[in-house]
């Protein structure tokens, strides 16, 4: 749609608009005007945004607090399963090869590490088209349908016996998957301010590691199964069916629950309104979604930007240890001496140890100012450590507990890459731009895990000790690139400071204006108002 050029209205007709001069009364929602910084905008825009932008000062901190409470009891639950349900069916693979999907499907050489290719090669492919997806259509219930249409992916492959349908399956579930990582940080974005954001994020994060108990165990249980009854009902069969099944059922729920303040049911007016008017802060806009503007300046801008590069770099770095780690890990760690079964229970305290440090993260950043970087620079340093002593020890079964300490130590590896996801949403201002850093970053992610996955090379196996000295170096990498990545941020923030002091605004101006240039959608470089997280 192309953008009206309408001449501002006299002094007598000027509506009190913070955002423009233009008398917007009678205009369609989805016409465009000139906002007062030049920036163009829809009528809806600007009346979601006045609005939220006058509301701010009208409720109470104790109302914000309840509503937050709402949303964390409500929202969060549902994310959180939701989330470990997408990471379980993602991984499943790898448990369902210690019960032979290989020999059942008749997979011979390097058919097996194909799979994980064609998924995340799916991944990559789809996640620009879906990111557009999702900030043009309502995005609780496109989150949805994705969702549903991959647990039947799933389900399905319980019934195959080849590995070329294997392929296709897994290609299509990569192309659904992919939208749920940045669908939920940018929905975890539209609800929480710009300091809670990596704490709400890594509590749907942490499924990874707690739903994966359950799911472990119920695995488990499904193996044990099928090992009292040969001939009948494969186990790597069952957990499919168990893992499509569960999908169905979050899918089911989510779509009553999941979507933007705007969007979902569970909230009154006015609690919308409290909900909109909390996030302004952010100086990154408003939650709306169904917008249909595309700008090809941010996409410059984000290309331009340093920080899409520390978030490409990061991404891939910290995925070519997931991909090995989620392909492999089972088989490595049952080559430490441990049986099928063991290898499954013994990773319950890995999944455990995991939550904690998500726990110990998530509650530390939200309470202490500036330290999101910090840990997952950390965070690199145990995996680093762990990985090069399960490929340097001598492979003896005498060493297996120790190797299996080095394994537990690896766990804190996703940290680097959960915070760095949450810093597009709060570094990033300007839709397009934030659609644009997000495709990339999970381009990356999809690149790095099929490398992780063909750094382990079946000559290798079955303790693949030169692809875990390659992970392990990834890792060390990886701490490079953070800690530049956080120096640039240090220095970007204090020239901010220096350009907003020489304007010699009062407080209440600054948040003003960075709050309406947020709401014009401006883009976090040309905001001076806007301060990146570290």
């Amino acid at each position: 749609m192309s953008a009206y050029t309408d001449k501002p209205a006299s002094q007598d007709e000027k509506t009190s608009h913070h955002l423009t001069q233009v008398d917007i009364s009678g205009y369609p929602d989805e016409k465009q005007v000139i906002a007062e910084n030049g920036n163009v905008v829809t009528v809806n825009e600007v009346n979601v945004a006045e609005e939220a932008i006058l509301a701010e000062g009208e409720f109470t901190e104790e109302e914000y607090k309840k509503l937050r409470r709402k949303v964390d009891m409500l929202l969060l639950p549902l994310m959180w399963v939701c989330y470990g349900i997408q990471q379980t069916d993602k991984t499943g693979l790898g448990t369902m090869n210690l019960y032979g999907v290989q020999k059942s499907t008749g997979m011979h050489g390097n058919q097996y590490s194909l799979l994980t290719v064609v998924f995340y090669s799916a991944y990559a492919l789809f996640e620009f088209p879906s990111n557009v997806i999702l900030q043009r259509f309502n995005m609780g219930k496109t989150l949805t349908i994705y969702m549903a249409i991959w647990g039947i992916i799933v389900l399905c492959q319980a019934f195959l016996h080849s590995w070329a349908p294997f392929m296709v399956l897994r290609f299509l579930q990569g192309a659904f998957e992919c939208t749920i990582s940045p669908g939920f940080n940018l929905i975890i974005a539209s609800w929480y301010t710009t300091r809670e954001h990596n704490a709400r994020s890594l509590v749907f994060q942490s499924a990874n590691a707690g739903w994966g108990v359950v799911v472990d165990l119920t695995m488990y249980g499904i193996g044990r199964a099928a090992e009292k009854n040969p001939g009948g009902f494969e186990a790597w069969r069952g957990i499919a069916v168990f893992l499509g099944g569960q999908t169905l059922l979050a899918a089911a729920v989510a779509w009553f629950m999941l979507g933007t303040p705007n969007e979902v049911r569970w909230l009154t007016k006015r609690e919308k309104l409290m909900a909109c008017a909390r996030v302004m802060s952010n100086n990154a806009g408003t939650d709306l979604t169904g917008r249909k503007t595309w700008k090809w300046d941010q996409v410059r801008e984000a290309f331009m930007d340093p920080v899409m590069y520390f978030q490409f770099v990061n991404a891939f770095l910290s995925c070519v240890c997931n991909g090995a780690i989620t392909t492999f890990g089972t088989v490595i760690n049952k080559s430490f001496g441990f049986t099928e079964s063991q290898v499954i229970l013994y990773s319950i305290p890995r999944s455990v140890v995991s939550v904690l440090w998500f726990v110990v993260v998530g509650y530390t950043t939200s309470k202490i100012k500036g330290t999101r970087m910090y840990f997952m620079m950390v965070s690199c340093i145990f995996p680093f450590t762990g990985l090069l002593m399960i490929a340097l020890l001598p492979s003896d079964v005498s060493y297996r507990w120790v190797k299996w300490g080095g394994y537990l130590m690896s766990v804190t590896f996703v940290i680097p890459l959960f915070s760095a996801w949450s810093l597009i949403s709060s570094n990033t201002a300007g839709r397009t731009k934030r659609s644009v850093i997000s495709s990339m970053c999970f381009i990356a992610y999809c690149t790095g895990n099929i490398a992780g996955s063909q750094v382990m090379k079946a000559k290798d196996a079955p303790h693949y000790i030169p692809g875990t000295i390659a992970i392990a170096a990834c890792m060390g990498g990886e701490f490079v690139t953070i800690l530049f990545w956080r120096l640039y941020l240090v220095w970007a923030n204090k020239r901010k400071a220096r350009t907003v002091a020489a304007m010699n605004l009062s407080q209440e101006e600054i948040e003003r204006k960075g709050q309406e240039l947020g709401a014009e959608d401006t883009t976090d470089m040309k905001n001076p108002f806007f301060t990146y997280s570290t």
